[in-house]
């Protein structure tokens, strides 16, 4: 399941996945969407190790804002992650 996170004011959604325990470690999947002419730009990004993949549509250059952007708000995306996204969070 993914939960809204954020939408930029350019329309860029950016949601996440719960927490993922994988081999003894744990990862959230980070997925960016804007929507553009007859589609969408989209990526997904893997924290904590900020790794890119499925990227479609984006620059290197709106990559690189975009990685400065999810790390500078990772530590509450993967706290969000693991309390089942920002609405059950702050309903506690």
């Amino acid at each position: 399941m993914l939960y809204p996170f954020m939408t930029l004011p350019d329309e860029t959604e950016i949601v996440h996945s719960e927490s993922i325990l994988s081999e003894g470690r744990e990862t959230v999947k980070v997925c960016i969407e804007k929507p553009i002419d007859h589609g969408f730009k989209s990526a997904t990004c893997w924290l904590p190790d900020y790794r890119w993949e499925k990227i479609e549509g984006y620059t290197a250059d709106e990559i690189a804002d975009l990685q400065e952007l999810i790390q500078s708000l990772s530590a509450t995306i993967i706290e969000l992650a693991r309390d089942g996204g920002f609405e059950h969070a702050s309903a506690v």
